[in-house]
């Protein structure tokens, strides 16, 4: 790929939260840029975390390889500051700089059970989502940014679920994970921009992840069957709309026009003329609310 094609060679990222996902997606659309791309996360060849899928974060650095950047897999648990304190030592050690942080970490299903009422949820669950949704960007933000401000032009992405008036997500500590982290992106903002950095939160719509396939018993080929009869399922995406759009931000010299907002994989779609993997264009924005409420009343997981 001619070095035009390649907007992001020589730059440093760090996406943490990369096994799977949005995560694993946004990791290769970068590799695709040229860049290099620290993947982390608890899934490894040698042991899968509590979330207990089979995805890795050796897999994803190869993919980031191939795609044409340089993937590196690097097991961290976020929950614990002195695992990501040395992460972002050798990041520096390695490259001394860091470039791009997404934030995308989440490790909470363990700990949800959906529609009890906060004060029948476990209290260890509620605090454990708390700690795998928050405290984790949180430690993370806090450990890599300082690194970020040595250079210049740093941006900052915090990965969030739902923009504007979301209804109640039917588990409170889950709820307040997804209005935390879209408030984050807003906050950082805040703080970097006296520092020429860039910060801002991006969402994504149904997806289609590895999960999401699995609770369908579909595939990522015959996912169309069950569209036929899951409302809004048509309206789906995959992980990699949102990778693309985080990573034709991540080349934009113009991105601090958006600072502080909360975008849609929709919206970034439209501002940079993506397409999905399969060549669609998933205007999720269109049905968001609408689908939402649907799941309020149907028994349907959340569908971003």
């Amino acid at each position: 790929m001619p070095n035009d094609e390649r907007p992001l060679a020589g730059e440093v990222a760090l996406v943490a939260g990369a096994a799977r996902g949005c995560g694993r997606a946004t990791a290769i659309e970068l590799g695709v840029l040229g860049a290099t791309v620290y993947g982390t996360g608890r899934s490894t060849r040698s042991g899968r975390s509590p979330m207990d899928r089979p995805e890795t974060i050796e897999d994803t650095a190869e993919l980031v390889t191939a795609a044409g950047g340089e993937g590196v897999a690097v097991r961290c648990d976020h929950t614990d500051a002195s695992d990501v304190a040395a992460l972002v030592d050798r990041i520096r050690n390695d490259h001394g700089r860091l470039d791009i942080l997404v934030n995308d970490i989440w490790g909470g299903d363990p700990f949800l059970q959906f529609d009890k009422p906060v004060w029948e949820h476990p209290l260890d669950a509620t605090l454990g989502v708390l700690r795998n949704g928050i405290e984790t960007h949180l430690i993370t933000s806090h450990f890599a940014i300082p690194l970020m401000l040595e250079g210049t032009g740093a941006l900052v992405i915090e990965v969030g679920d739902g923009k504007g008036d979301v209804p109640y997500r039917a588990n409170m500590s889950y709820d307040i994970v997804k209005a935390a982290v879209v408030r984050m992106g807003k906050g950082l903002a805040h703080e970097l921009e006296p520092h020429g950095a860039t910060a801002l939160t991006v969402t994504p719509g149904w997806l289609r992840s590895e999960s999401m396939l699995d609770y369908f018993s579909v595939t990522k080929d015959t996912w169309r069957e069950r569209a036929k009869t899951v409302p809004y399922f048509e309206h789906s995406e995959t992980p990699h709309l949102l990778g693309r759009g985080i990573a034709a931000l991540a080349a934009d010299p113009d991105r601090d026009r958006f600072a502080g907002q909360c975008l849609g994989s929709w919206d970034l779609m439209r501002e940079y003329d993506l397409e999905d993997i399969d060549g669609t264009r998933p205007d999720w924005g269109a049905v968001d609310l609408e689908a939402r409420q649907l799941t309020l009343t149907s028994g349907m997981p959340d569908p971003v």
